[in-house]
């Protein structure tokens, strides 16, 4: 089996990048090591060694080439930042957040497809991770094409936006995503009138925030929170501040704040471009911290 390595690797921990709700087709294996599919390629990947809060350590990919990793890999992963000086900016003068970088150490924001981050966020809407997850498998195994076998499992590619445009939002009920059926099928539609190179233009550097943000605002099912998650996951648009449940609750808890409108203000005087970075740090404390007071 092919394998790339890369040794003094910094900030990188398997759990708290796959596991803070923003790419929904990893597992967790018996080893620590997560198994999943993006852009079409199936890769499995470890960190060594696997243990909290290691200073540095190597990061390992099976079936994975060294043309894939320069390719596509490494940006995937965003292995080229530099999460410390990041940590650095945000936590100074900011006792909340400094814990909560603590917490998060070794999230990195991965950079993955539009599509697949846009359809994805519609059927996150009023649901939780395991459905999440079982309802784009399905929907991969039902109209993606087989991208392989890795470990006697098999792997989909998610659908492109053409397969779902030509379909009627029925056609996706032995997915279960209920009334989101009909905005994906809707904003499938929509995807296909633009072009979908429309869509993938809105990652560029030179668009801004707002423009890609009233871009994806138009299709069918998507408000502010998913918008801000597409163009945070897979648009590089890293002063975005996605707000669901649990941001909410964080930011009240420990800022004190009540409002959308004062969790916004106060994330763009705070946090500025580095917003999406905090959020991800927020996120993933008050969601552990709750698990471990259970």
């Amino acid at each position: 089996m092919e394998q790339v390595r890369r040794e003094h690797i910094r900030d990188f921990h398997l759990d708290h990048i796959f596991d803070c709700g923003q790419a929904f087709r990893w597992e967790r294996q018996a080893d620590g090591s997560y198994t999943g599919i993006a852009g079409g390629k199936i890769a499995n990947i470890q960190f060594l060694p696997d243990r909290d809060c290691q200073e540095e350590g190597q990061i390992v990919l099976s079936n994975v080439t060294e043309d894939d990793f320069q390719r596509f890999w490494s940006q995937y992963l965003d292995l080229e930042r530099d999460y410390r000086a990041i940590k650095e900016e945000l936590a100074v003068g900011d006792d909340v957040m400094g814990e909560a970088i603590g917490w998060g150490q070794g999230i990195r924001l991965l950079r993955q497809d539009p599509w697949e981050t846009l359809l994805s966020f519609i059927i996150s809407q009023n649901n939780h991770i395991p459905r999440i997850k079982a309802c784009i498998e399905s929907l991969c195994e039902n109209f993606g094409k087989k991208a392989g076998s890795f470990q006697g499992q098999d792997y989909y590619s998610f659908p492109e936006p053409e397969t779902l445009a030509a379909l009627e939002p029925e056609d996706l009920d032995l997915c279960k995503l209920g009334y989101r059926a009909k905005y994906l099928v809707g904003t499938a539609r929509q995807v296909v009138e633009d072009g979908p190179e429309r869509l993938r233009a809105m990652a560029l550097p030179e668009v801004s925030g707002e423009e890609a943000f009233d871009y994806v605002t138009r299709f069918c099912g998507v408000g502010p929170k998913v918008a801000n998650c597409v163009l945070l996951f897979s648009m590089g648009k890293y002063d975005r501040f996605p707000v669901d449940v649990w941001m909410k609750k964080v930011m009240k808890d420990l800022y004190g704040l009540e409002t959308l409108k004062e969790i916004d203000q106060f994330a763009r005087r705070a946090f500025g471009r580095q917003g999406g970075f905090a959020q991800q740090y927020l996120f993933y404390y008050i969601r552990e911290k709750e698990r471990k007071q259970r």
